[in-house]
């Protein structure tokens, strides 16, 4: 099966919001790199995925006045088969990526990328719903703590656990980094 991996959002603009977080971020860029490093000794497509969206201002790091929309300072550099730029959650809104990938008859993607439960989950719910089949590399994405309505913590780890426990085997394979590029070959 025709394999390709989306490389989501994976770019400065999040150092520069209120709850970015070191503590979690070597590990996420060792699995990140790892993945993509192996896919592309496997051939797999890269396509890399940029979130942009707001107004248009230097303050904004969403914006591509701010210069903060490109790849996160740490992640391997690559060639990307694709770039896509997005102002919605899932990447498969409004960017053309899902042409892209029905041009090149690809059929399992690989998720990873930057937030686990925003757009890498929303991209991987959308793109089961469009017929793909998707492989969900957990250790390959990265959240942050939140706040509950209530004003409770909650914890990145949690964030994840509920991540994976609601797209496994509805919406996505979960995967690790070596079982990704296994199921790719």
């Amino acid at each position: 099966m025709k394999t390709a991996l989306l490389v989501i959002d994976v770019q400065e603009s999040f150092r520069h919001r209120p709850f970015w977080s070191e503590r979690d971020l070597p590990a996420y860029l060792r699995a990140q790199n790892a993945l993509i490093g192996g896919c592309i000794e496997r051939g797999v497509p890269v396509v890399r995925v940029l979130h942009q969206s707001g107004p248009d201002a230097a303050d904004n790091p969403f914006s591509a006045a701010s210069g903060q929309v490109r790849a996160l300072e740490g992640l391997l550099p690559f060639d990307a088969a694709a770039t896509f730029t997005k102002s919605r959650h899932s990447a498969l809104v409004g960017t053309g990526l899902d042409v892209w990938l029905t041009e090149r008859g690809i059929a399992r993607l690989i998720v990873s990328g930057v937030r686990t439960e925003q757009c890498c989950e929303t991209t991987a719910r959308h793109a089961s719903d469009l017929g793909w089949t998707v492989d969900y590399v957990a250790g390959a994405t990265l959240t942050f703590d939140m706040r509950q309505p209530d004003g409770t913590p909650l914890a990145a780890a949690d964030i994840v656990a509920r991540t994976v426990t609601v797209l496994k085997d509805r919406f996505a394979t979960l995967c690790t980094v070596d079982e990704a590029l296994a199921r790719a070959a």
